[in-house]
């Protein structure tokens, strides 16, 4: 076991965030296996930040194809952390294997698969995009319905106007909700999430739901 892998062993938290800094200062193709190695198993969110700032120190021309095999770990971690590490290389072509775990068995890799996705997303794919998001209106808690509405935003008005205004005329009176949460967070990117679903909710109840603005 070399230095970096006994450091990332060590129960102290402090420890492996202070070994995955010093492999971000000072980088070496040598780091990669120990860096993605504790990107699987690393349960603190500052130390799994770090290591994702240091894989990105390294050449993206070794770091992009390994996180691309990452994505097929059995363990839903190294998918995640993966999936958040593309995000932030933007290399666009990881494209079609992102969009791929947008349909992940692990909900945790599928948030996280949804941001990916939009920082990726090639213009032609876009409404394709916004499509396949929005299926997923009015699922889940509110942690998850905040991840997805984020999502969706981050795609822009002009691209999930169609999606709203289908949405907006759902038989589910969640889906519906959901959609005008969201076309209020386009209005007022500041709002709250909660006000803006408590808005929403509201609105639909009163028969008031607004088609988006295109």
């Amino acid at each position: 076991m070399n230095t970096l892998d006994t450091a990332f062993a060590d129960p102290n938290p402090s420890v492996r965030l202070n070994a995955a800094l010093s492999a971000g200062i000072t980088p070496s193709p040598g780091h990669l296996d120990a860096l993605l190695a504790r990107c699987a198993v690393e349960p603190d969110f500052q130390v799994r930040e770090i290591l994702t700032w240091a894989l990105l120190r390294l050449p993206a021309d070794i770091v992009l194809p390994r996180l691309l095999a990452e994505l097929d770990r059995p363990g839903a971690q190294a998918r995640s952390q993966a999936l958040h590490t593309l995000s932030k290389l933007r290399d666009r072509s990881a494209w079609p294997t992102v969009a791929a775990r947008l349909d992940d068995q692990d909900p945790d890799v599928v948030r996280t698969a949804w941001y990916t996705a939009v920082a990726l997303v090639p213009e032609n794919e876009r409404n394709w995009l916004a499509e396949k998001l929005a299926t997923r209106l009015g699922q889940g808690g509110p942690d998850v319905r905040m991840s997805l509405s984020r999502a969706l935003a981050g795609l822009g008005r002009e691209t999930i106007a169609p999606v709203l205004v289908a949405a907006a005329e759902h038989k589910d009176a969640a889906v519906r909700q959901h959609a005008a949460a969201v076309d209020r967070l386009l209005d007022n990117p500041d709002l709250g999430f909660t006000l803006s679903l408590g808005s929403a909710r509201r609105e639909v109840g009163l028969g008031r739901t607004r088609s988006a603005k295109g």
